[in-house]
């Protein structure tokens, strides 16, 4: 398992490590992304300095391997001019930021034609390079993609471990009670949790708001001043800060591109172009909708999230509220699927009577509904769109779960399980 060395000697393992082994031990390139801040780096010089862990063999090329960043000035330049020089030869490397110059993806695409060597490079990038214009080489056939999410609850208690969403699909609905029930430990304030979001400066080693407060002004400075200028030019940057902050305050709610561009006061062609910036660098997340319709007509807007809590609520200076909480369980979700080698789906689901669950899990075949409450005492109303949501899809789903800021674990209905969500993630 790759561990995350942070300041103090704390060693903080990653969910996604696992994943990142086997992907390394079967393609020439892996492109590790992510929003900055989330410990791409880390993970990379990690993965270059160690040996094999847990009596587990190192992937092809972990150790001894070429490190350059992108964000050393003199790399950047070598790159420009002459990006065949940075990658040629028989060490392993790892590029660290390669968004800063993608044609640099080019002289990757020709060494790994030259000789095709499982984990010969490791990238990183603080954007999604598929979604970027410059990007013309996508390293189809030649590179893997994996997704470095803000830490979850369980990776900042050193569990190195995301939520129990793998476990809660791998036995029948029955034994959901148990296993939720086996893997619970002290109830926990979710409020504390969104307040200090997931990145790991801030949420490790900042124990007041105050000093979150200053970590993430300088975080949005930079971000703002240097990182977005590298995928597209900002003309006016008091609006995408008003965009920004408007977006923070719809957190949960079905994107409305026009609406937003009205309360703003800008076109609906700007308000597009600085959400897929968002989106791009992984600040951002737009959960899609789930679209099946059978009887119900539906909304097929995604609904808008952070990627970060504590991002979220310093751009929009709110107190917690139900949505974080929601952003919260997304957050580890996102972590979940990205850690797996078996696809699955995070979706939302909601239709034109306003009936809706707040996440549709789609993996092996099967739906699960999951609805997330902030209240301390579930009530059975609160289980309605769940039903509902299995009434409509039958078979095709599985019980649903509904996650609350209490302490009760108890089956609701015979078809909804009520769980504390400091149980499950």
């Amino acid at each position: 398992m790759i561990i995350i060395h942070i300041m103090n000697d704390l060693m903080l393992s990653r969910a996604v490590s696992p994943h990142l082994d086997a992907m390394m031990r079967v393609m020439p390139a892996v492109v590790v992304c992510g929003a900055r801040q989330t410990g791409k780096t880390t993970l990379a010089r990690a993965l270059g300095s160690r040996g094999g862990d847990d009596g587990q063999a190192s992937p092809p090329a972990a150790t001894g391997r070429q490190f350059a960043s992108l964000d050393d000035v003199d790399v950047l330049g070598l790159a420009r001019r002459d990006p065949d020089a940075l990658v040629r030869g028989t060490r392993p490397v790892t590029l660290d930021e390669v968004q800063r110059e993608p044609e640099l993806l080019g002289a990757v695409k020709r060494e790994i034609d030259r000789e095709r060597v499982p984990g010969r490079f490791l990238l990183t990038g603080s954007a999604n390079l598929l979604l970027m214009r410059r990007v013309s080489e996508s390293l189809a056939g030649r590179a893997t993609y994996l997704t470095l999410w803000p830490m979850t609850r369980r990776e900042q208690l050193g569990l190195g471990q995301c939520g129990i969403w793998e476990k809660l699909l791998e036995v029948p609905d029955r034994d959901w009670l148990d296993v939720v029930a086996a893997h619970g430990g002290e109830p926990e304030d979710w409020r504390t949790w969104a307040r200090s979001g997931g990145f790991p400066f801030p949420a490790v080693h900042l124990r007041t708001p105050e000093e979150r407060a200053i970590w993430y002004a300088g975080y949005v400075q930079t971000y703002l001043e240097r990182d977005l200028q590298v995928l597209s030019s900002i003309a006016a940057l008091p609006d995408f800060r008003r965009l920004i902050r408007a977006a923070c305050l719809r957190l949960g709610s079905p994107v409305n591109q026009s609406d937003l561009g009205r309360d703003i006061g800008l076109p609906q062609p700007t308000v597009h172009r600085y959400l897929n910036l968002l989106e791009t660098s992984y600040v951002l997340v737009r959960v899609p909708a789930y679209s099946v319709n059978r009887t119900k007509r539906l909304i097929k807007s995604p609904k808008l999230y952070w990627s970060d809590t504590g991002l979220a609520m310093h751009l929009s200076q709110e107190e917690p509220r139900g949505a974080h909480l929601e952003n919260l369980v997304l957050q580890d979700l996102l972590v979940w699927r990205d850690s797996r080698s078996d696809q699955a789906e995070i979706l939302h689901w909601r239709t034109t009577a306003n009936d809706e669950v707040d996440f549709v899990i789609e993996a092996g075949g099967a739906l699960v509904p999951v609805e997330v409450k902030a209240t301390r005492r579930p009530r059975l109303r609160d289980a309605a769109h769940l039903r509902t949501f299995r009434k409509e899809y039958g078979r095709a789903t599985r019980s649903g779960l509904l996650l609350h800021g209490g302490d009760s674990l108890e089956w609701i209905t015979p078809e909804v399980l009520a769980a504390p969500w400091w149980m499950v993630i």
